[in-house]
């Protein structure tokens, strides 16, 4: 008895050494990982763990930080430093000029030779990864389009001969008349030059098999007073500049990613659907904004070195209700404002009584635009414009036939896509034989 006593003492105490052993086999392991990840927290742990990158055992035990939230698939296109400036990889090039680019050049060429080499030099050249589409009426002035033989990429060319746009009930309730020259069919000729180089830039990336990231949509007399920055390139926004406005947003000018470019150079397939939410006679301004509105396309405006080149005459001075003629050799933002080179004839407390509100910078200059070009235009433009440009103006007041069948034959032979007549007819058309 006093054996199986001793027995089962034993066994006792055995089984709470067990117990306990059990109990600390437990507990050390997380008490381990506690005092470890204390330990990690010091910057002297953290530097001598990132030196032991190799050493597997070590990482498993490492803190891994929660993951970041998801960002937007805009942004991953074009990441920027603090200081607004595309974040340049190791190679020094930034994430803007590694993406692809449409540059949507519209209109007729009235004073190409004037507005045509601040495009190529001051866009195209800038972002090498740009791809010049180009959609044009056939007129006198197209044979000045030969300037465009200095792009370094040529996408597609249009060029066609217009014809009237048939206009629809929709098209009548929603667009005015008034503020067009050529009534609804000035703004529809508008809308189809807008929208049908939409469809040649969708028809290029198919061919290709590739999707743009961005889309730039200027205008054929727009002149281009500086390069355009890397800050007007906002993703998941339509960016516009400030002013001329007229109730809506300037539509002058447009840069966005390709979703949000795909409603705002919809002009006019989207007439019904602003039909359908009641809007009634609102100009295309107006109707620009709404497009962008009901289809939830978020819209900024930023200052850009941009005007559109007229000959048109305009009360001076203006007023607010008017329309300012900006001096082409101001020094400030030009914010596709209309302009001509002229002698400033208004400037600082004169435009302040005058001015646009909204693309006032304090720097901008009024011409004196109720007649036509000053005398001596030419000498203010190369003055304002430099010696490079100066020199293409020049080249086109002295253009011969040959030259410019030759150029248009370059550009054919450069272009992804070419729909024009034939370059003898286009140059005949403007120069005469």
């Amino acid at each position: 008895m006093s054996s199986q006593k001793s027995i089962s003492i034993q066994l006792s105490r055995w089984s709470s050494d067990l117990h306990w052993r059990v109990i600390l086999l437990l507990l050390l392991p997380p008490l381990s990982l506690l005092v470890f990840l204390s330990l990690s927290s010091s910057p002297p742990i953290t530097a001598f763990r990132s030196s032991l990158p190799s050493f597997a055992p070590l990482q498993s035990f490492s803190y891994t930080p929660a993951p970041a939230p998801p960002q937007p698939i805009y942004r991953a296109r074009n990441s920027t430093t603090s200081g607004g400036q595309p974040a340049a990889d190791r190679s020094g090039k930034t994430e803007l000029g590694r993406s692809r680019m449409a540059v949507c050049l519209v209109g007729g060429a009235r004073r190409f030779e004037l507005t045509g080499p601040s495009i190529v030099e001051r866009i195209l050249k800038v972002y090498p990864n740009s791809d010049l589409f180009l959609h044009s009426p056939l007129d006198t002035s197209a044979f000045k389009f030969s300037l465009l033989r200095t792009a370094p990429r040529i996408a597609a060319v249009r060029i066609f001969e217009p014809k009237p746009i048939p206009e629809t009930e929709s098209q009548a309730r929603v667009l005015t008349p008034g503020g067009s020259p050529n009534r609804i069919q000035g703004l529809l000729q508008y809308f189809h030059l807008v929208e049908e180089c939409l469809t040649m830039i969708k028809a290029y990336q198919a061919q290709n098999n590739f999707t743009y990231d961005w889309i730039v949509r200027t205008r054929v007399d727009g002149y281009w007073s500086a390069p355009l920055g890397p800050k007007n390139f906002v993703p998941g926004q339509y960016v516009v500049p400030p002013g001329s406005s007229y109730g809506g947003l300037n539509d002058r000018l447009g840069i966005g990613d390709f979703i949000t470019s795909t409603v705002a150079l919809s002009r006019l397939s989207l007439i019904p659907l602003l039909d359908s939410a009641g809007f009634r006679q609102i100009n295309s301004e107006k109707a620009f904004r709404a497009q962008l509105t009901t289809n939830n396309v978020s819209y900024i405006t930023k200052p850009v070195p941009f005007c559109v080149v007229s000959d048109r005459r305009y009360k001076f001075r203006p007023g607010r209700r008017g329309v300012p003629v900006v001096a082409l050799s101001s020094p400030g933002p030009l914010n596709g404002a209309k302009c001509r080179p002229c002698t400033a004839a208004c400037y600082g407390r004169c435009v302040g009584s005058a001015k646009d509100p909204l693309w006032a910078n304090g720097a901008l200059q009024l011409c004196d635009a109720r007649g036509e070009w000053e005398k001596g235009w030419e000498s203010v433009f190369d003055k304002a414009s430099g010696k490079k440009l100066a020199a293409a103006r020049k080249r086109v007041r002295g253009l011969k036939l040959k030259q410019c069948v030759d150029d248009f034959e370059n550009m054919k032979g450069r272009a992804g896509n070419w729909d024009a007549p034939a370059a003898v007819d286009i140059c005949r058309l403007g120069l005469g034989s």
